[in-house]
């Protein structure tokens, strides 16, 4: 008898092969009918089927084929490699065609969803019916810069700490004329604040939202995220929700599970939970996810930043942060990705706008925060928006930070004023930010030029239906535009 496929090409550890055998039993235990096979695609957002208990045994040996076509969309589904020319617009025989990927289940990713009927929920990752991996696996990246860390012996830990909007949907905005055409987005519903006024972590603001807060929480610890804290945010309706210290690829899987569990709850509920940088809604301002890192010893677990006294950081620390400040222009459209997400940059907003660290000032792109004997010593990178793919933001901090070990690059001096400071400014848009990334050497051979190549048509197709709708924008003092709104509230 030949081999099925994921034993053929040896593709699951042991520790995978015992996790699908306990899925199975408690998929028959628990009664499930169906389990959600997803995976992410090249903008985090996680695309897949739902499989019967009997069909899931099957992709347990020998996969679940699945087309590919999501990799030549835009975020308005415009097509944007046409894979009918050759190389499929990807400039890869391989890819011609369209051809059908093959989902291969990840069984220690297995959730029950407690607000979906006997389902279950588990991440794969996607490989070509030779057993080659797809080249543009965004979660196959994160390994590989997980694996280069492993290799020095280091281990990279990170918590998140994630800002986004929690709207009341008034009108779904179902009629003919507003449910969009390939490249064009559905009108997004319309919607209504759930609080009003300024007043950064009031109480009484939480309370006012606590029955759908309530059913978050309740729903996000059965699925066994470590939850840490639920947060009223500056802006009304802005929530802030942080996770304590995980290890990489789980910290990449928590956060594409998190946002996803809060849009379909709250969505159920009459919500519309949004992601999205800066929504086109009086009142908002934008919104940011902060991630804070550090690297530890493989074998011992030991934190590798903890600094000796009048130290900001170790050695070690300050490497990996000269790595961070050194490519973080290029790293930009990893961290920023949508065009909104650059409303974010502007001076005295909370919010990086240039090139700098800091010992715990929110200024700073990266903030260190630290003492001589914390195990929790760790830099804060404040850069990101909440729409990120957390696999490739964890992938462009990992190999930007390994970039500087091995280099031994210094961070330069801390500074106390940074938005004062004669530094380096970040990309004030999406295409500053692709600039940036095109000649970058290190992320060239970090992601492969095939990926670099797709990722910036990619993004230039989104920029150029942007301006061709919207013309010039100026993204730090013009308002937000009917174009972003569309693009992305509903979406991300």
């Amino acid at each position: 008898m030949s081999k099925k496929f994921i034993e053929q090409h040896n593709l699951w550890t042991d520790a995978q092969r015992a996790a699908a055998e306990q899925v199975l039993a408690r998929a028959e235990k628990e009664g499930l009918q169906m389990i959600r096979l997803s995976w992410p695609d090249q903008y985090g957002l996680l695309r897949g089927k739902s499989l019967s208990i009997a069909a899931m045994k099957s992709a347990f040996a020998s996969g679940s084929e699945i087309t590919m076509a999501p990799f030549f969309f835009d975020t308005a589904n415009a097509i944007v490699m046409n894979p009918f020319l050759a190389g499929g617009g990807f400039g890869s025989s391989e890819l011609a065609g369209s051809p059908n990927v093959v989902m291969v289940p990840d069984p220690t990713t297995f959730r029950v969803l407690p607000w979906a009927d006997r389902t279950g929920w588990m991440l794969a990752d996607l490989y070509m019916r030779s057993g080659k991996p797809f080249a543009l696996s965004p979660r196959a990246f994160l390994k590989r810069a997980l694996a280069q860390l492993a290799e020095q012996g280091y281990a990279f830990n990170a918590g998140l700490e994630v800002e986004w909007y929690l709207t009341r949907i008034i009108d779904p905005c179902l009629e003919a004329d507003t449910i969009g055409a390939p490249g064009t987005p559905a009108a997004p519903p319309q919607v209504m604040p759930v609080a009003k006024g300024y007043s950064y972590l009031l109480e009484n603001h939480l309370d006012e939202v606590e029955p759908i807060v309530s059913e978050l929480r309740q729903h996000l610890l059965a699925l066994g995220l470590p939850l840490r804290s639920i947060e009223d945010e500056w802006a009304p309706s802005q929530m802030e929700i942080t996770f304590d210290v995980l290890p990489g690829l789980e910290l990449a899987d928590t956060m594409v599970l998190f946002r996803n569990a809060v849009k379909q709850i709250c969505r159920r509920r009459g919500y519309l939970a949004s992601f999205m940088c800066k929504p086109a809604i009086p009142g908002f301002v934008a919104s940011g996810w902060h991630l804070h890192q550090s690297l530890a010893d493989l074998k011992s677990g030991e934190n590798l930043f903890i600094p000796q006294p009048g130290e900001p950081l170790s050695k070690l620390g300050r490497a990996y942060v000269g790595g961070l400040l050194e490519h973080a222009c290029a790293a930009s459209s990893f961290t920023t990705p949508t065009i909104n997400g650059y409303r974010r940059r502007r001076p005295f907003s909370l919010a990086p706008d240039r090139v700098c660290w800091a010992v715990d000032n929110r200024a700073a792109m990266a903030r260190v925060i630290s003492s001589p004997g914390d195990a929790a010593s760790r830099v804060e990178n404040r850069i990101g928006e909440p729409a990120a793919n957390p696999y490739l933001y964890l992938a462009s901090q990992i190999f930007s930070g390994l970039d500087g070990i091995r280099r031994g690059l210094d961070p330069g001096k801390l500074e106390e004023t940074p938005y004062l400071a004669d530094l380096q400014t970040l990309p004030v848009s999406l295409p500053a930010a692709l600039e940036a990334l095109e000649p970058s050497t290190l992320f060239r051979q970090a992601f492969g030029d095939e990926f670099i190549t797709y990722w910036l048509q990619l993004r230039r197709s989104e920029c150029a239906r942007f301006e061709a709708a919207e013309g010039v924008v100026d993204m730090q003092s013009d308002p937000v535009t009917d174009w972003e709104h569309r693009e992305y509230f509903e979406l991300m």
